[in-house]
C-alpha cells in the first residue's frame, strides 16, 4: 500500500490525513491547534505540524506529502533563511489602505487584467505596501518573500536555501502579483507592492514534486482549492458555509471583475477558480438560535415548520458588515414584520433563507462572469443543519448535494499528493465513503427578489 500524506495548515489549527494513494482509504490522522492572531510567528505553524504529525502516527510509510493552507498572508524572508518579522495573515486589516492606494494607482479594471483580482487587505501585494510604508527596516532585509503552505513545503525539505522555496498557482494566484494564464509572476506588481524586487516561490505545476526528506513533496494548494479537490465537486458550483461563506467553482478561463467581487484565482488542476467570500454565514443561524432561546438542532426544527418564504418575514444577514457587497459596516435586519408573520417559526426560517440568499449573491456573480449553474455542492459546518440542506434549492433554484462531512482541505491535498506519486493527466479518482446526499426543489417564489429589496430598502436607510 502506498501511502500519501495532505495537510491542511489553516487559520485556528493543522490537520493532516494519511491515505491510500490508489483507493483514497483513510489510515491514520492528527491535528493540532495554533494560536490566535492576525500576525504570527510562522514557527508556531512548523510545530503544530509536528505535533500533528505525531498525532497521526508520523510519515512511515508515506511516499508523497502536499501541504495545503490559509492563502493570502506575508512571509518575509531574509538571505540566510531566517523570518525577517511575524508572518501577517489574511486576516490582518492594517492593509486595507494600502490595498486602496493600490487600486487608485493603477485602476481597478488593470488590476483585473493583469492578475484576476484586485487588491483588498488580505492579498499579499497590499501587506507588501503596509510594510513598505511602516517598516521600511524590514523591508531592507527582506530577501524572499512567499505564503505559508509555500514556507511549510520548504520547511519540510530541510533546508534554507532560499532557491529551494516552490508554490503552486492556486495560492500564487492570490497573491496580486500572478497572472494565472501565463503561470508566471508580475515582478513590476510586486514592486509597486513592495518598493523593489525580491525572490519569489518557483510555481510548481498541479502534479509536480520535488524532493523531500524521504518522500516527494507536491506543489500544495490554498485551502479553497485544496477543497475543490477534496470535495470532488466536478462541475458544481460549491457553496462552503464555515464562519464566513465562499463560493467557488472550477473554469476553463480565469474571471475577469473589476467589482471585486469575483476573485480569478486558479484552482489546483491548471485550470481556474473564480470565488466570492462573504463574511456571514454560519454565525448568522448562531445569532437567530441565541435569540430564539434554542439549540441549533430546535432551530432547524423551527425553520422547517414555517412555510417556505416564512410568510413575507425577511432577514438581512449582515451582522458583521458584509464583503460581498462590499459594506464593511453595514448592520443586519428583519424586514417584513407582522402581527401575523411575527411567529418563532418564521423567525427561524428567514434567518436560514437570508443566510442562503446572502450565499446566492455569490452563486450570481459566479453566472455573471460565465460559469454555467447547473447545481451547488453544499459544504461546512453550516452544511450539517436539516432546514439548511433541505431549504437550501429553494433558494439556489438547483439541485444541492451534501458530501459526507470530512476534512476536505486535507483530503485535497493528499489527493494532489497521490497526483503527485501516480502520474496521470488528472488527479486520481477515490471512491467515497458514501454517495452524496442530494436535495431537490423548486425555487420559492418571490423570495429572492423579495430578499433584495429588503437589502437595497435596508442599505438605503442607513
Amino acid at each position: 500500500m502506498a501511502l500519501v500524506l495532505g495537510v491542511d495548515s489553516s487559520t485556528q489549527s493543522c490537520k493532516v490525513v494519511v491515505r491510500d494513494a490508489e483507493s483514497g482509504e483513510l489510515v491514520r490522522s492528527g491535528r493540532a491547534s495554533h494560536p490566535d492572531g492576525t500576525e504570527l510567528d510562522p514557527a508556531h505553524w512548523w510545530t503544530a505540524l509536528q505535533t500533528a504529525l505525531d498525532d497521526a502516527g508520523g510519515t512511515d510509510g508515506v511516499e508523497a506529502v502536499s501541504v495545503a493552507g490559509q492563502q493570502h498572508g506575508m512571509v518575509c524572508l531574509d538571505s540566510r533563511g531566517e523570518v525577517v518579522r511575524p508572518a501577517l495573515l489574511w486576516n490582518d486589516t492594517r492593509s486595507a489602505q494600502a490595498a486602496t492606494d493600490l487600486v487608485d494607482e493603477l485602476g481597478a479594471d488593470r488590476w483585473a487584467e493583469l492578475t484576476g483580482v484586485v487588491p483588498v487587505a488580505s492579498f499579499t501585494v497590499s501587506k507588501l505596501r503596509w510594510l513598505a510604508g511602516n517598516e521600511p527596516e524590514n523591508v531592507a532585509r527582506t530577501a524572499a518573500v512567499c505564503l505559508p503552505h509555500d514556507w511549510l513545503t520548504w520547511k519540510l525539505r530541510d533546508t534554507t536555501d532560499l532557491d529551494a522555496l516552490v508554490t503552486d498557482r492556486s495560492d500564487a494566484s492570490g497573491t496580486g502579483y500572478f497572472d494565472g494564464r501565463t503561470g508566471e509572476y508580475r515582478p513590476e506588481l510586486l514592486a509597486r507592492g513592495l518598493g523593489r524586487e525580491v525572490a519569489l516561490p518557483r510555481v510548481l505545476g498541479p502534479a509536480e514534486s520535488v524532493d523531500g526528506p524521504g518522500f516527494r513533496l507536491g506543489a500544495g494548494a490554498g485551502d479553497n482549492a485544496a477543497a475543490g479537490l477534496g470535495v470532488g465537486a466536478g462541475d458544481d458550483v460549491v457553496v462552503s458555509l464555515g464562519t464566513s461563506g465562499t463560493v467557488f467553482a472550477r473554469a476553463d478561463r480565469q474571471a475577469r471583475d473589476p467589482s471585486g467581487i469575483v476573485a480569478g484565482f486558479s484552482d489546483a488542476t491548471g485550470a481556474f477558480l473564480p470565488l466570492v467570500c462573504t463574511l456571514n454565514a454560519a454565525r448568522v443561524l448562531d445569532a437567530a438560535a441565541r435569540l430564539l432561546g434554542v439549540d441549533l438542532d430546535e432551530l432547524s426544527r423551527l425553520a422547517l415548520a414555517a412555510e417556505p418564504g416564512a410568510d413575507g418575514l425577511t432577514v438581512v444577514p449582515y451582522l458583521e458588515g458584509e464583503r460581498t457587497p462590499n459594506l464593511p459596516d453595514a448592520t443586519g435586519a428583519v424586514h417584513g414584520m407582522t402581527l401575523a408573520n411575527a411567529t418563532r417559526e418564521n423567525l427561524a426560517r428567514a434567518a436560514v433563507e437570508g443566510m442562503l440568499c446572502g450565499q446566492r449573491v455569490g452563486v450570481d456573480a459566479l453566472a455573471g462572469q460565465g460559469v454555467s449553474v447547473t447545481g451547488v455542492r453544499l459544504v461546512g459546518g453550516a452544511a450539517r443543519s436539516e432546514a439548511v440542506r433541505t431549504i437550501a434549492p429553494s433558494v439556489f433554484g438547483v439541485p444541492v448535494t451534501v458530501p459526507e462531512p470530512g476534512e476536505y482541505v486535507a483530503d485535497g491535498a493528499a489527493r494532489q499528493a497521490a497526483w503527485t506519486l501516480l502520474g496521470g493527466a488528472t488527479p486520481p479518482e477515490w471512491s467515497s465513503s458514501g454517495a452524496p446526499a442530494r436535495f431537490d426543489g423548486a425555487e420559492t417564489p418571490g423570495l429572492w427578489d423579495r430578499y433584495r429589496e429588503a437589502a437595497d430598502l435596508h442599505l438605503s436607510r442607513r
